[in-house]
């Protein structure tokens, strides 16, 4: 593998590019019209323009994508996350044009991607589901008997969705019939199929996830796992690795989980396989993610591995090259993902210019970057800019630099997510480990952070009216 294709943009094609470079792999990006100054176009020994800036014009058009890879000569696609690393045929089109896909063979991406046709493959292993229906569902006079049998709450979701979308929490039965329209409709937009399932809603539940490995020679690891309690709009904003609640023996149990869902489905390469914790210590099989995740850094600092080297590898044929008894967890990891989000809005997208755009430095700090100062923020892609990470020998210490972190991250010309991850990583109910996906929706609102940052603006003028007064003292005094 001499070659590889990023089909991908922003953060995660730079953090792909950076272990092609370090295995001395060239490397080619793609681009749109209005990425074409991009960090990761820089970064890349090729960049191919495939289109004009929405995502359905460039960055979606799998075909064009492999007409490029194809003419210069590439060995293998990495299609990062997001866009079209979920697609089936985008997967089987590189194989048969001789591309490698780096990522599991179009049958598992297949089987993952339907919810129920993943649920069904996993039953026959005996893991533990939510209690809920086998078939989608479109009538809602049948969606309302079945949602009546399994007794409210309950929550719809989209058969073919992911990211939050297609998804509704219904707490009474009077609010049903509105809320599986907005479902249906929401999942037709996003996913092109309106067809839903309903399970039983799992109150005081914490969303805590397996990161799995599989090679070609029978081998399926598991690198422990990340809690992804910290959600906004059933999407994730903050992870951490190891969790704060799992036991050495419930670790142990879904992680063996985690390897028998991949095996069901004869998986090949980096994969995640998600599910719901309660305060009993049961847990609960949700779904598969049939690639590389946003959060697989803190996995990468706990586990000591490079996870886009070992899905290369193990695209290239190689056996994985540790076994399960040599992993183990050293430390701790934090992500906040910094999102051009409006956290007193709402969580709005907030499109504009990145007038001051500066990262914080540090031992036990990383960034992982797709944006510099002086962009503008697309309004056609998800509005990510970077994840930060910190990395500390406990979780302490992990949150502590995490703060500093923030702290020292300056941007400036629109709104992010950096105010409210510091509400949440300065919260007693995370410091203390007793929070769960509800979180936000009991804990957070936008005038408590608007308050907290009056303060802290108080704070800061005061000790700069205090320097300014020592600095008048010094340059007072006689020769």
């Amino acid at each position: 593998m001499k070659k590889i294709l990023v089909a991908n943009r922003g953060e995660i094609a730079i953090r792909v590019m950076k272990t092609a470079q370090k295995m001395g792999i060239k490397t080619v990006a793609v681009y749109s019209t209005i990425d074409r100054n991009a960090p990761h176009v820089k970064f890349a020994d090729e960049a191919v323009w495939i289109g004009e800036s929405p995502s359905n014009q460039s960055y979606l058009l799998g075909s064009k994508i492999i007409e490029v890879a194809k003419a210069l000569n590439v060995d293998a696609i990495h299609p990062g996350y997001g866009f079209l690393s979920e697609n089936a045929d985008f997967a089987q089109e590189a194989e048969r044009n001789g591309i490698i896909f780096i990522g599991p063979k179009a049958k598992a991406i297949e089987i993952m991607g339907s919810k129920l046709a993943a649920k069904d493959a996993v039953m026959k292993y005996n893991i533990p589901m939510v209690p809920g229906v086998d078939h989608a569902i479109i009538d809602i006079d049948e969606a309302k008997k079945t949602a009546t049998t399994i007794g409210f709450p309950i929550l719809i979701k989209a058969s073919a969705g992911g990211g939050g979308k297609g998804m509704r929490v219904v707490e009474k039965e009077s609010d049903f019939e509105s809320q599986m329209n907005r479902a249906i409709s929401e999942a037709v937009a996003a996913f092109g199929d309106g067809s839903v399932f309903i399970e039983k809603y799992v109150a005081s539940s914490r969303h805590i996830e397996i990161q799995i490995m599989a090679d070609s020679h029978g081998n399926v690891l598991y690198l422990f796992e990340r809690e992804c309690s910290i959600q906004r709009r059933h999407q994730k904003v903050i992870e951490e690795a190891p969790s704060c609640v799992l036991s050495p023996e419930t670790r142990k149990k879904m992680g063996e989980a985690a390897v028998l869902v991949a095996k069901s489905c004869d998986y090949l390469g980096a994969g995640t396989v998600e599910f719901l914790y309660d305060e009993n210590d049961n847990f609960y099989f949700l779904e598969m993610n049939t690639r590389l995740q946003v959060e697989h850094p803190v996995t990468e600092l706990i586990s000591g591995v490079d996870l886009v080297e070992m899905q290369i590898r193990v695209a290239r044929g190689e056996a994985l090259a540790i076994k399960q008894e040599d992993l183990e967890i050293k430390g701790h990891a934090m992500e906040l993902r910094v999102y051009a989000e409006d956290p007193m809005n709402d969580f709005l997208p907030s499109v504009g210019h990145l007038d001051v755009y500066q990262l914080p430095v540090g031992e036990g700090i990383r960034v992982d970057n797709g944006f510099e100062q002086g962009m503008d923020i697309p309004i056609y892609y998800d509005p990510m800019l970077a994840k930060l990470i910190t990395y500390g020998e406990t979780r302490e210490e992990a949150i502590q630099l995490m703060v500093k972190a923030i702290d020292g991250y300056k941007i400036e010309g629109v709104q992010t997510t950096l105010p409210f991850g510091k509400f949440v990583f300065e919260h007693e109910a995370f410091l203390s480990g007793h929070f769960d996906t509800n979180f936000v929706k009991k804990f957070y609102n936008a005038d408590m952070l608007k308050n907290l940052m009056e303060q802290e603006a108080e704070i800061a003028a005061l000790i700069a009216l205090k320097q300014y007064f020592e600095d008048q003292k010094i340059i007072r005094l006689p020769n």
